[in-house]
């Protein structure tokens, strides 16, 4: 009954580790998408593939219907009208919408007059890219916040008006460039105006911005204006699913660490009076973020609407906040580009945080051990796939002492394999006496069964931060090796007309199936140096099963995943194999270990405390096994 209950809790014990792994697979990885879903998304990419990539016009083009006049009213109930809703800024309400742009090597930013706002951004060193229904993929320019349905405006607290506000984005203004200045007046008559001020800084993707009054400080009902931002995020990447997941809207309180809004579903934060030094919207490898300079932002609120498979975006992101405005001016920062770390560290505000490598030691691991460790290799190498593989070869290296001690453990294990024959031949089908008699012959030849668990466990955390690192690490998009084309996402040799299980996606990755292949070859090779009675207990075989079917099922994970993570996983097999075969076949002298067992055996045992609780343990399990045996006896007579 004993026994039973022990295999029953076993079981339960493996099948509940099968479980949260599984649970926290599924939760990291992206929903899965209907035949539907992925049918009307790709209806959507084509007819945006074979749509021109928008320009910025070069010529002026009229006002919007609301700005101007109803026709046939004199020009007096006109200007009475303008003046009861603008106010000062009746003038500025009236205009022909123009475009200017800043640019340098890496950006061309395009402003409107209308609002006085930036209408597109276009990258020159990146581009986005689609997949077709032949699963190839379609490249074209990348540009953020180029959606028409993208809001930026300041509400002013303007007095004399009907709304007692009025809108940035309802005044045309005068654009006047200088160098790698745009300036943005709108006239409030007699001298007063409104200005906003772009400074482009070169070689970079951060503007200076500045919006400032002059003369209106006796119109100005208050002190501080309120910022409303809204973006629609275009889709840019080929995996897309991880894409949404990945983007979200991002924020930094004075007192607390970085905070995000929820990634997979609406979500609203409201902060009420807490301090904020920024807020972000990001993509999962591009962002535009404002940083306040010289002061902070309050009531502020961030929103995310997450968009389906078949919809043109990928989200829409919404912040509001106000803006103080006690000298009659407002300085910040503004940064639109790509998710570059070293660059947002520069603000020294933690902006570099946006970038999802995770959080607790996870994250850490990869922001301050692995990033450093990838941006130093790859100032020397000029392949990407080349830099995981000496990025394998690092960790392997700082590991081997340990892989060495493994290998020394089993080639001991192996070294005892005829007297555990032996054993089993004497004590027969009884596993439980033959437990307690081989962990007392393990003990007495000073040999470490579990000895090759420490490598494992050590590299259990580099795996889990890598798992985060490469989909979010800007420097792997699109990094081609070999036959993946984009190191970020899934590399595939074929292209399947039907979704396989558990969202693995219509595709195969050949890294994947390499990773499945050497690992269960890995596998079968380590539990072949074991000695075959351990592995007739119900519980070794529980983990040898454990071990045969963890690959097949993390195939359908990792076939969707970023390939550089099952590139690295490919090469640490390899490497493994490797290394326990040149440390078996020529580091370890069998004939030396047999040796030194016989010397562990003869010396005399030191009673350790850990040592008294296994004596104690065996003497426990041998009592067990004979009062079963009386007991059995018993029955028969």
């Amino acid at each position: 009954m004993e026994e039973k209950q022990s295999q029953l809790s076993t079981y339960i014990g493996m099948g509940l580790i099968f479980l949260l792994l599984f649970l926290w697979m599924q939760y990291s990885a992206p929903p899965k998408k209907t035949p539907e879903e992925l049918q009307a998304e790709q209806t959507a990419q084509q007819s945006q593939n074979q749509a021109a990539p928008p320009t910025a016009p070069a010529a002026t083009t009229p006002s919007p219907a609301e700005t101007k006049a109803d026709e046939g009213k004199p020009d007096s109930a006109q200007n009475g009208m303008m003046a009861a809703k603008f106010g000062v800024f009746a003038s500025a309400a009236v205009g022909q919408e123009q475009f200017e742009t800043l640019e340098n090597d890496l950006v061309r930013i395009t402003f409107t007059s209308k609002g006085g706002r930036i209408k597109e951004v276009f990258l020159k060193k990146f581009e986005k890219v689609l997949v077709d229904t032949a699963g190839n993929d379609v490249k074209s320019a990348l540009r953020l916040l180029e959606d028409d349905l993208n809001r930026f405006e300041f509400e002013l607290p303007v007095g004399g008006t009907a709304n007692g506000k009025v809108l940035t984005s309802d005044l045309f203004f005068t654009p006047t460039k200088n160098g790698n200045i745009i300036t943005f007046r709108a006239d409030a008559g007699n001298g007063r105006y409104l200005e906003q001020n772009y400074t482009l800084s070169p070689d970079n993707y951060r503007l200076d911005y500045r919006i400032a009054v002059n003369g209106l400080e006796n119109v100005m009902t208050q002190k501080e204006l309120r910022f409303y931002w809204e973006n629609h995020l275009d889709k840019l990447e080929r995996n897309q699913t991880y894409e949404r997941t990945m983007s979200s809207v991002y924020y930094k309180t004075a007192e607390e660490g970085v905070d995000y809004c929820d990634c997979r579903e609406d979500d609203i934060k409201s902060l009420g009076e807490k301090p904020v030094l920024w807020f972000s919207h990001s993509n999962q490898f591009f962002n535009t973020s404002i940083v306040a300079q010289g002061f902070t932002f309050r009531d502020f609120t961030g929103e995310v609407k997450v968009f389906g498979d078949a919809d043109s975006n990928l989200k829409m992101l919404k912040s509001t906040a106000m803006v103080p405005f006690e000298r009659g001016s407002a300085n910040m920062a503004i940064y639109t580009g790509p998710n570059e770390f070293k660059r947002l560290e520069e603000f020294g505000v933690s902006l570099q945080d946006i970038i999802p490598f995770g959080a607790s030691i996870f994250g850490a691991i990869n922001r301050w051990i692995i990033h450093p460790m990838m941006d130093f290799l790859a100032r020397f190498i000029g392949n990407q796939g080349i830099v995981i593989l000496m990025l394998t070869l690092l960790v392997k290296l700082l590991v081997y002492p340990l892989t060495y001690r493994m290998v020394l453990s089993q080639s001991k294990m192996a070294a005892l394999k005829p007297r555990l024959e032996e054993l089993k031949k004497k004590l027969g089908d009884d596993q439980q006496a033959m437990s307690v008699e081989t962990m007392k012959m393990y003990s007495e030849y000073g040999v470490n069964p579990l000895g090759g668990c420490l490598p494992i466990f050590l590299q259990m955390p580099i795996w889990f931060a890598l798992y985060r690192f490469f989909p979010a690490s800007i420097e792997f998009r699109q990094e081609s090796f070999l036959w993946a084309t984009d190191l970020s996402s899934y590399d595939s040799i074929m292209h399947l007309p039907f979704d396989l299980p558990f969202g693995a996606g219509a595709h195969i990755s050949l890294f994947t199936l390499i990773w499945v292949v050497t690992t269960l070859w890995y596998t079968w090779y380590s539990m072949k140096q074991m000695d075959a009675s351990s592995m007739q207990n119900d519980q070794m075989k529980v983990m040898k099963y454990m071990q045969y079917t963890m690959p097949v099922f993390f195939m359908f994970f990792f076939n969707s995943f970023a390939s550089g993570l099952t590139l690295y996983l490919c090469f640490s097999n390899i490497l493994n194999i490797g290394q326990t075969l040149v440390t078996k076949e020529f580091l370890i002298d069998k004939e030396k270990i047999k040796a030194q067992l016989e010397i562990n055996k003869a010396k005399p045992k030191k009673t350790s405390g850990f040592r008294a609780r296994l004596d104690q343990a065996m003497k426990e399990q041998q009592r067990i096994q004979e009062e079963k045996a009386k007991q059995g006896t018993k029955k028969k007579k």
